[in-house]
Order: structure tokens, then C-alpha cells, then sequence
């Protein structure tokens, strides 16, 4: 907006105007800050070509000020230097971050290069890009690098490091091809502390992340029966804390359409023959694991692990009795290898088994079966029309299984393992990525059952009303298995989730109980837990989470939807949802004395205002007793909140506290002013290995965004 006490025009593209003043506040006649010229040459929608330039905020000269000025009026994006943010750090000295040049280069791309200078000699580089081809794709591309230096030269605590992280965001618009699609996500370091080690105020909020990961992958569909889906993708984990990697580069992956066999075109598929049905897929990988030392090493690319897997699935379902469901499976797997070992006998002279590793394809073929038998059970239990509790509505289903898989001994040799001449089976397959063949026959036999509970709760505030459902346990599973060769159960898993307060308290729990006894030192026995003097279950594994979140929004909604329900509309007949008719006059004499009434309550009030405000609250247990240890590994409480203190100041605080041991988690205080034209924001860690501050006020309208100052302490380094 601009604004000029004597303003000449020389035509419809050029004014001429004495002091004048410029600012995006949207009331020219009293703006909360201005940037006055004394003569400016205006170009509409181009340009203005200024004197002496001074900054004043609520009519009050400011220092900034310079004697001539060049303000780009284009729309749009256009190129030009960003502007640094200023700070120091005590290992580091005195800094500046961020400064660098946008550049547009195209309507679908554009580029940021930006860098960080220290007084120490650390420095930082980076290259920022957005593009977008409408309809067809769009994505960003962030390279970064960082030559960090630890204190000054000639102390003890100097050191140095180099470190890049890189990351490229693609996706593909649907409508270009539905057939076919290509994606990426990528986060790649080559420090997996990257994050934490970085002291670029852009990093500081990812400081708490773990892993990162990335993934890149291309899909395509044959859409002719029987349809063939094939992907092609390359994925990475990295470890922050262990600094261990995971690479799969590439992973191939290919599966065709179920097909059955034996039911014609639009035949209803029901019975065991006419349900028979087959699929093929295939996965091919080629993993590395690695640590950041040996990341894109020859050490890495010679440990690399790689395979083929082709599974062939059977399957097939019958109704039994009319109620129960019959299920039978197989698989027929097949995997190839391209590294295999030998395992030579021991060597007296050594003291060792050798193993020699072989390259070259070799093969192993597995297959399994298996059957189930599943039904679904209604109870409700009906207490009346005038209890509070109507009804409880109880859902279970039970299923039994059964499975099966074969000893594949062809595959196994002999070797001797020791100086006494004990022999011992090994298979040459051991170490592939997909597992090796099953030495000895495996049966089982599977339980499990899951519940679910919902009530009808009479509503408070109607007789009329319909009873409202309600969820008092959205699933309760239960699951064990008993082993036929061994003749041994498997501990009892149990799970379950409900809610309360709509939904707005959620709770999972989870359960560990094994039915046998223990030892002196720690060890199962073939023997029932109670038989040993103990109750029927040892209780090995539990945990329980819970989360809260609840505002003062939740009790206005509250109130607005009770004012809905006891509010009359005239018009319309008895029956009608709005009720009966009324007379014109009477509809006036009733919108008048409603509307004295909400001017009556508006000023009563008046000192009441609400403030927004909203807190979120997380709790978690888990408890270990699987040898008698009876400890608990985790108990923390995480929250957060945010308060409104008036419709432009917000105050926020997330923290947590860790019983175990006994500390506070990561603490961060905020808050955040709206000043019309300003922005102003100031975020506290106040403890902690990140301990800082951040503070930065500047004009929000991006024209002038470079108006700001910023100000932070960024975490001093703690040598670990």
C-alpha cells in the first residue's frame, strides 16, 4: 500500500511522489508501521525507485534507514538475496545462518543456495529446490553439507567433522497415469546424528528423531486378466542412536491376479471346489547392513546379501453348518540363493570350525499347509426401557487353526563340531535373507478369540430420543497356540483398546501369561506354573498406554448442540422437524424477546470471556517379570498444551517426565504474538542437551519479510 502527500502523474505507468510512504498495514490512514521516502518515482505493478528511506513503527523514527532504495512491486515469485539470521554459540563464536540467493528459474522450478559462516571456521552449504509439471508431478530436493569445528585450535577439546545429509520428496499426480506410478521419499545422512550434531536453527525441531528413512519405488499394472502388479523400489533405515544402516537397493517385487480355476465369469464362487483359487508373487532383494563408517564402502558392497523368493498360495473356504467357516491353505515356496558356506570339521590346529563362503545360484523348495475354522457369536443381554444401561451388545469370534510344515532334512549336512568328534547338522543356506528350509516336522495348533462390547445408554436430556450407542471395549483378543511335537502351550497374549469421555480418553492394554514354572535361575520347566505352588498363569509381559486430549472448545460444541436440540423454528406442521406453524406477529414478538434475552446474557457475561486453550496428555508401562525380575522398564507421561491468552497471544509447553529415570524429557516452551503487520515468536528449551533460545519479530507479508531480527542461543556441544 502506498501512500504520497503530493503526487504527480506523468501517465497511466508513472507517478512522481514526495513523501511518501510504503507498508503492507491494510489502514493507510494510521499504520502501525511505515516506510517513508522523500521523493519516489512509482511504476504500478513494477516497481519504485526511492530516495532516502526511513523506517518509522507507530510514527516514530527508527535507525533503519538508508539513502536510496530499489522496491520490487512484481506479483508472484521473483529472485533475489534471503537475508542471514545473526546469533553466536560458545564453541563456535559469532554466526551467520541462512544467507544465500532464491533464484526463479522457470514457472516450474525454482532454487535456493544458502550457507552458514562461523568466526571459528565452521561453515554449512545447501541447495533447496521446489518443482511442479501440473498434472503431471511435483517435488523438492534439499542437499546439504556441514564442515563443523569443535572450539578453538590448540584446545584440548578441538575436533572436526564433515557431514552431508540429503533429501528429495517426489510424488506423481494420479491423473497422469493410473497405471503406473513413481514416488520418493528420501532422508539420507552420512552421520546418523546428523540432526543432532547440527546447529542450523531448520534442524533443531527433527533433533529428536530417531531414524531416519527413505524409500524410492516405480509401480506398474498390466490391467489384462489375470492382472500383474510389478514394483521396483530401493529403501534405507539409518539408526541414530546404534549408527547402525539398512539398505535395500535394489527390491523387486511382482504378483499376479487370484485366480479361480474352476468358477466361471460372474459365478457366484462359494463351496470348496468353485472357491479354489491360486496367486503367484515374487520378491527379489538385495540388502546391505552397515554402520555410518562403513556406509558406501567396499566392505559394505562385499557383505551385501541378496535372493529370490516365488511363493505360489492355495487356497480355498466352505461353509459348514451354516454358521461356521472352513478354511484350507497352502503355500509353495521356492528360494534362490547366489552366496551359499560349506562348513568344514574342526581343526585341531586352529581350534575352529572354517567356513568357506561359495558364489554361485542354488536353490531350496519349502511348502506348508494349514486349515481354520472360524464362526462369529451375537449376545445381547437387555436389562429394560427404563434402565440408564438398555442394553450390552457382546460380538465373539472364535477361530481354531491348524498348521503344518514338513522337515526338509535333503538340504542338511553333517560336520564334525568339536575335538570329542560330535557331529552337527548345518544347512548351506544359512544366512539368506529369506530364512533357511525347516529342519524337523512343526504342527501346531491355534487359538483365538476377540470380543468386542457395546452398550444402548438411555439419553439424559430426552425421553424421546433414540438410546445412544456406546463402545465399552473396542476389541478384547486372546491368542495361544499348542505345539503337537512338544506338546507344549505357548504363553496367552492378550490385547485390547477401549475409549472414554467421546472418545476422547483412549486406552490399550496388552498382556503376557505363561501357564509354566520357572527355575531357580530363570529357566522354563516342563512343569504347569501352578503344580509349582503359583497361581494358574505367571504374568510375564504387560503394558498399558493412554492418551487425553480435551479443550474448552469441547464444552461450547457441547452447549451449541444442546441449544439445537431445545430451540424451536416456526413453520412447518406438528409432525414436522421444525414444529408447528406460528402467527407472523407472534414470531416477531418471539425473535424480540429472544434477541433481549442474548444482549441481557452477552452482558453478563462480558468479564466471563473464554480463553482457548487445549492439553493433550500420554501415558505408558510396561512391566518385565520373565524370570522373576519383576521391573518396570518404562514409565513416562508426555503432554502438551497450548492457551489463547487473547485472540493474538498463544502460549504453548510441551514436556514429559520419565519415572525410570527420574527426569524430565524434552521441554520446549513457546510463544507467538500477532502484531498486525508483525509476526513475533520466541521458543525455550530450558534444560536438557538442547538447551536454547529462539526469538524473531518481523513483518509477515513476504514483500518485506527481509524487515526482521532474530536472535537465538543455540545449544552448547556435550561430548558424549
Amino acid at each position: 500500500n502506498i501512500k504520497g502527500e503530493i503526487i504527480k502523474k506523468e501517465n497511466d505507468s508513472t507517478y512522481f511522489m514526495r513523501n511518501a510512504i510504503i507498508t503492507t498495514a491494510e489502514d493507510l490512514d494510521d499504520p502501525d508501521y511505515y516506510i517513508k521516502v522523500r521523493k519516489a518515482k512509482f511504476v504500478p505493478k513494477k516497481k519504485i525507485i526511492a530516495g532516502f528511506s526511513n523506517m518509522y513503527i507507530v510514527d516514530i523514527p527508527t535507525p533503519l534507514a538508508i539513502p536510496f532504495a530499489y522496491y520490487p512491486m512484481v506479483s508472484g515469485r521473483s529472485s533475489g538475496l534471503i537475508f542471514p539470521t545473526f546469533g553466536e554459540v560458545n564453541n563456535r563464536g559469532y554466526f551467520l545462518q541462512n544467507i544465500g540467493y532464491y533464484f526463479v528459474i522457470s514457472d516450474n522450478f525454482d532454487l535456493s543456495l544458502t550457507g552458514d559462516y562461523y568466526t571459528n571456521g565452521s561453515y554449512g552449504l545447501r541447495a533447496q529446490s521446489a518443482y511442479v509439471k501440473r498434472y503431471k508431478y511435483s517435488g523438492s530436493f534439499n542437499l546439504s553439507f556441514e564442515n563443523n569445528i569443535y572450539s578453538m585450535k590448540g584446545l584440548p577439546d578441538y575436533s572436526g567433522s564433515r557431514m552431508y545429509n540429503i533429501q528429495w520428496s517426489h510424488s506423481k499426480d494420479g491423473k497422469a497415469n493410473p497405471n503406473s506410478n513413481f514416488s520418493a521419499s528420501v532422508n539420507l545422512s552420512s552421520n546418523s546424528r546428523y540432526y543432532q550434531e547440527s546447529y542450523n536453527q531448520v534442524n533443531t525441531s527433527n533433533f529428536l528423531n530417531n531414524t531416519m528413512m527413505s524409500s524410492i519405488s516405480y509401480s506398474k499394472t498390466f490391467p489384462a486378466y489375470p492382472s500383474i502388479n510389478l514394483s521396483l523400489s530401493a529403501s534405507h533405515s539409518q539408526n541414530t542412536n546404534t549408527k547402525s544402516i539398512d539398505m535395500t537397493l535394489p527390491s523387486m517385487r511382482a504378483s499376479m491376479e487370484r485366480i479361480y480355476p474352476f468358477a466361471r465369469e460372474g459365478q457366484a464362487k462359494k463351496g470348496l471346489i468353485k472357491s479354489l483359487n491360486f496367486q503367484y508373487s515374487m520378491q527379489a532383494d538385495n540388502r546391505f547392513a552397515t554402520y555410518d563408517s562403513l556406509f558406501f564402502s567396499e566392505k559394505m558392497f562385499d557383505d551385501a546379501k541378496n535372493g529370490v523368493r516365488h511363493s505360489i498360495p492355495v487356497s480355498t473356504t466352505a461353509k459348514l453348518f451354516k454358521y461356521v467357516t472352513l478354511g484350507l491353505n497352502s503355500s509353495l515356496n521356492e528360494t534362490w540363493q547366489f552366496k551359499t558356506i560349506r562348513r568344514k570339521d574342526f581343526n585341531s590346529n586352529t581350534g575352529k570350525v572354517g567356513i568357506d563362503t561359495l558364489s554361485g545360484f542354488d536353490r531350496f523348495m519349502t511348502y506348508n499347509l494349514g486349515a481354520s475354522l472360524g464362526t462369529t457369536i451375537y449376545g445381547t443381554f437387555r436389562f429394560g426401557k427404563n434402565a440408564k444401561i438398555q442394553a450390552i451388545r457382546h460380538v465373539m469370534r472364535p477361530s481354531v487353526s491348524y498348521g503344518y510344515n514338513p522337515s526338509f532334512d535333503q538340504y542338511y549336512d553333517y560336520y564334525i563340531s568339536d575335538a570329542y568328534g560330535n557331529r552337527s547338522q548345518y544347512t548351506r543356506f544359512e544366512g539368506g535373507i529369506y530364512g533357511t528350509p525347516s529342519l524337523g516336522e512343526s504342527q501346531s495348533i491355534g487359538f483365538s478369540l476377540a470380543n468386542t462390547f457395546e452398550a444402548k445408554v438411555k439419553q439424559k436430556d430426552s425421553t424421546d430420543a433414540e438410546p445412544k450407542k456406546v463402545m465399552l471395549l473396542n476389541s478384547l483378543n486372546f491368542s495361544s497356540n499348542y505345539n503337537v511335537i512338544t506338546k507344549q502351550f505357548s504363553p496367552l497374549n492378550i490385547t485390547g483398546g477401549t475409549s472414554f469421555f467421546n472418545n476422547k480418553l483412549g486406552v490399550n492394554f496388552g498382556a503376557t501369561l505363561n501357564p509354566y514354572a520357572i527355575d531357580n535361575n530363570g529357566r522354563q520347566m516342563e512343569k504347569w506354573n501352578i503344580n509349582n505352588g503359583g497361581s494358574l498363569f505367571r504374568l510375564t509381559n504387560a503394558n498399558v498406554s493412554t492418551n487425553y486430549s480435551f479443550s474448552n472448545k469441547d464444552k461450547k460444541d457441547k452447549n451449541k448442540d444442546k441449544n439445537k436440540q431445545t430451540g424451536t423454528v416456526a413453520g412447518g406442521r406438528t409432525d414436522d422437524l421444525f414444529g408447528s406453524s406460528k402467527p407472523l406477529s407472534e414470531v416477531q414478538d418471539m425473535d424480540k424477546n429472544r434477541k433481549e434475552s442474548e444482549d441481557k446474557e452477552e452482558k453478563k457475561t462480558y468479564y466471563k470471556a473464554a480463553i482457548p486453550w487445549d492439553i493433550t496428555l500420554a501415558h505408558s508401562l510396561t512391566y518385565s517379570n520373565q524370570a522373576r525380575e519383576s521391573t518396570i522398564s518404562n514409565n513416562s507421561l508426555m503432554f502438551s498444551g497450548n492457551v489463547s491468552l487473547t485472540p493474538k497471544w498463544q502460549v504453548g509447553l510441551s514436556s514429559g517426565y520419565d519415572f525410570v529415570n527420574q527426569g524430565f524429557t524434552y521441554t520446549q516452551v513457546r510463544f507467538e504474538r500477532d502484531l498486525n503487520s508483525f509476526r513475533m515468536s520466541f521458543q525455550f528449551t530450558p534444560f536438557g542437551y538442547r538447551s536454547s533460545w529462539y526469538f524473531f519479530i518481523g513483518i509477515k507479508a513476504s514483500m518485506l519479510s527481509d524487515l526482521k531480527w532474530e536472535k537465538n542461543k543455540e545449544p552448547d556441544r556435550v561430548l558424549r
